[in-house]
């Protein structure tokens, strides 16, 4: 039986600040993918080389990551379990895209520290919202 129970305010809160999140990162995508030529040359060369070096994979796990995460958040609004799913692919595109960003391409020797900081809440918000839509649903509010 899967009967649903009263869910609480704080859920809808939450679930409507992960969807702005996610939106942001729709915008930063769309933001790097459509920057002009012009743009693209006033920003640092080290950015610039980077950039460049990026390889079409790894672009294509940000528009994963930021796109299904935003429709798991829109899910979540509206209480379904899908959201999980949807969640659990973006957490694997983030984890693609940032592992290469870290690792392969060694883009922390790059980036300011406040950029290193939001590559790591990056990874831990995506890690969250997993967990959020599991125990959303372990509680009955999806449906």
């Amino acid at each position: 039986m899967n009967t649903l129970v009263k869910t609480p305010a704080w859920f809808y809160i939450l679930a409507a600040i992960a969807l702005v999140w996610n939106a942001m990162g729709i915008f930063a995508y769309l933001s790097t993918v459509m920057m002009s030529a012009e743009d693209f040359a006033k920003t640092p060369e080290a950015m610039q080389n980077l950039q460049n070096a990026t390889p079409a994979w790894a672009m294509a796990a940000f528009a994963t990551a930021v796109f299904a995460g935003t429709l798991g958040c829109l899910l979540l609004l509206l209480k379904k379990k899908l959201a999980f799913i949807f969640l659990f692919v973006s957490l694997i595109a983030v984890i693609l895209q940032m592992g290469n960003f870290i690792f392969l391409m060694n883009g922390f020797d790059v980036v300011s520290q406040s950029d290193k900081i939001m590559t790591y809440m990056i990874i831990v918000v995506a890690f969250l919202l997993v967990w959020f839509a599991k125990f959303s649903d372990t509680k009955r509010w999806l449906k």
